[in-house]
């Protein structure tokens, strides 16, 4: 049972650091693997104000960095590196990375999911300054005001929903003439007063010059193409969950893991948490959580396997 670690974190996120937290609380030996900085998706979110305990909206830049250093406070360690593989042979994980090979009696898989993109011009400029692919985060920025979902499918529709309790200017656009939806979820939309659907419209540019101001819109039926001015722009295209080095794990039909309760997935001692695995609502706090519950569990695991080898 001699290993580097008893705990080893793949992903940095809040998830990955709030795991990180606990397992150094509970005496464990854990580290975080990150190939870039502690944060995650958060890292991105400009005001982030609907995490209990933050009266005030924080950036997400700073709700990382409290993340981390608590982690740190408590013994968690941090390696740079990019993840490899992942083996597990006679109950210790081999976790090749960048950096070398690690070795460790759990791990927990925390590399979260990234938002697929348009890829058109001020997409990426104006991330976080009125577009968002997150409503439950960005949504109530815009209250009363004219926003743009782009999408066609649940999440599109599913958040165009939300979207249209703040304010009765939601315009829902999908490259296609049908939606990609469960066809009783794309009925409530179409049936809401304030949401407009455009069917065969594409959007082809954001522009602005601090936030958004307008989007440059393509109806791909008729060849028409014009501007109109919005205040936000929500983006749900889809998400690829980033399971590249897990590829024998068994996964929903989106790609996700699967895990039971405990976040454990059918390898014994191996946990996903946070937006990499089947959870119906990916959101900080319920990431957080995740993290929580899982080494919770890796803990118990340890007891019993080192409790098995003194036998």
């Amino acid at each position: 049972m001699n290993t580097d670690y008893d705990v080893a974190i793949i992903g940095g996120g809040a998830a990955g650091l709030t795991a990180a937290q606990y397992a150094a609380r509970a005496n464990l030996k854990v580290v975080i693997i990150e190939e870039m900085a502690p944060g995650g998706q958060c890292l991105i979110i400009a005001d982030l104000e609907n995490y209990p305990g933050f009266p005030e909206p924080i950036s997400g830049i700073e709700f990382s960095q409290r993340f981390e250093q608590q982690a740190r406070n408590f013994g968690a360690e941090f390696l740079t590196a990019t993840v490899r593989s992942l083996k597990k042979e006679d109950n210790i994980f081999n976790i090749e990375t960048s950096k070398g090979i690690i070795t460790s009696l759990t791990v927990i898989v925390a590399t979260g999911a990234k938002h697929r993109h348009l890829g058109i011009p001020g997409e990426k400029e104006f991330t976080g300054r009125g577009v968002s692919y997150c409503a439950t985060c960005d949504g109530p920025f815009f209250r009363n005001k004219k926003i743009l979902v782009v999408g066609g499918g649940d999440a599109a529709c599913d958040e165009s929903m939300f979207l249209a309790n703040l304010t009765d200017k939601v315009i829902l656009i999908h490259r296609r003439d049908r939606f990609r939806a469960q066809k009783a979820l794309a009925d409530r939309v179409v049936a809401n007063k304030n949401i407009e659907v455009r069917f065969n419209t594409e959007l082809k540019e954001i522009k602005g010059s601090m936030k958004v101001e307008k989007g440059v819109f393509l109806n791909n039926k008729s060849g028409e193409e014009y501007e109109e001015e919005v205040d936000a722009v929500f983006v749900f295209i889809g998400s690829d969950p980033q399971t590249a080095i897990l590829p024998e794990v068994e996964k929903d039909e989106a790609g996700y893991i699967v895990t039971n309760q405990c976040m454990e997935t059918e390898i014994p001692g191996l946990y996903a948490v946070g937006d990499v695995r089947n959870t119906p609502f990916r959101q900080l706090v319920v990431a957080a959580s995740d993290g929580a519950i899982a080494t919770h569990c890796a803990s118990q695991y340890i007891d019993d396997l080192k409790g098995q080898s003194y036998t």
